[in-house]
């Protein structure tokens, strides 16, 4: 984490949850349902298209002139020498979860803001989008040593609920802070699939540090049966280091300061930083789940815009 002056109230480096409730009404233009513009990044690819809501079945009866015939059935109509038709009605809602990252390792930012705070402005929106289409949202927002788990709801009351929770370990992070790590990234996916089972939207915010070999089959598993999203969440200074830039970093444990001007250290860092990401993108191709990039130099909310093919975003 970087070791930068701080002040009270900074939305830059902590955020409350009076301010993530105020996003909600920026946001509306954002949309996470199947139909997008068509410059988001969640159009154009078949991959990394929706799915939305599922279906449910109804019942089955005789066929009416007018009806799609896709949807005979077959089976029943020779066994009754009559075609019969089965129906199907839309699920009223779907289950929306979001993880959300607010570990040591999201505490840094060399720019505008800190990874977490634009986890957590990126999640705030994400969750108001959710709700504001009438489907359920909940999720789990995870420090190194402690996680607060929300089951999807589709009440204004259970959105508050969350946010606080995102704000409450947002505002825990702190420079000194020394945290034991007993909560792992491969952790919060093996919840998250214990929770989503099937026809969820499952969002990740994070920089997924940790992330390692095991985390693959966690991943396949969600993007199998689900709609998932990954949001990465990077500081420039992983591509471009600032020059003479200190920085002290902790594994919870053991601590050691950076000096960015040293250049073997800059490409060791900078080399693992790109490992990662291009982890990412085989797996995204290889199960069709697609990777939104967000960097600690803008505002969420005119990244996300732009990310999701509105002009808004756009300066």
């Amino acid at each position: 984490m970087a070791r930068i002056a701080t002040y009270p109230n900074d939305p830059r480096i902590h955020v409350d949850v009076d301010h993530l409730l105020r996003l909600g009404v920026k946001s509306r233009a954002i949309s996470l349902l199947p139909q997008q513009p068509a410059r988001s990044i969640l159009n154009g690819r078949h991959a990394s298209r929706l799915r939305g809501r599922g279906l449910n079945f109804e019942e089955l009866r005789n066929y009416l002139p007018g009806d799609d015939i896709r949807t005979i059935d077959w089976k029943v109509t020779a066994r009754t020498g009559k075609p019969h038709v089965r129906v199907y009605t839309e699920e009223r809602d779907r289950p929306a979860l979001l993880l959300v990252d607010q570990r040591v390792s999201m505490f840094f930012g060399t720019e505008v803001y800190m990874k977490s705070v634009v986890a957590a402005e990126a999640a705030a929106i994400a969750a108001h989008r959710v709700l504001g289409q009438g489907d359920r949202v909940g999720g789990i927002v995870f420090g190194d040593s402690e996680l607060a788990e929300h089951r999807p709801q589709r009440r204004p009351a259970a959105l508050k609920r969350f946010l606080s929770s995102v704000a409450g370990l947002n505002c825990s992070l702190n420079a000194s802070l020394r945290p034991k790590r007993t909560v792992s990234l491969n952790d919060i996916l093996k919840q998250a699939a214990r929770i989503a089972h099937t026809n969820a939207l499952i969002c990740v915010f994070s920089d997924f540090d940790g992330l390692n070999g095991a985390s693959e089959s966690l991943l396949r598993r969600l993007a199998q049966s689900n709609d998932l999203i990954l949001f990465n969440i990077s500081d420039p200074s992983s591509r471009d280091p600032v020059p003479g830039l200190r920085m002290t970093v902790s594994d919870g444990d053991a601590q050691i300061e950076l000096d960015s001007s040293e250049p073997d250290l800059s490409e060791r860092i900078r080399a693992e930083l790109e490992n990662r990401l291009a982890q990412l993108r085989q797996w995204s191709r290889r199960y069709g789940f697609p990777i939104i990039p967000l960097t600690t130099a803008e505002p969420a909310l005119d990244q996300l815009l732009q990310q999701f093919g509105h002009r808004g975003g756009q300066r």
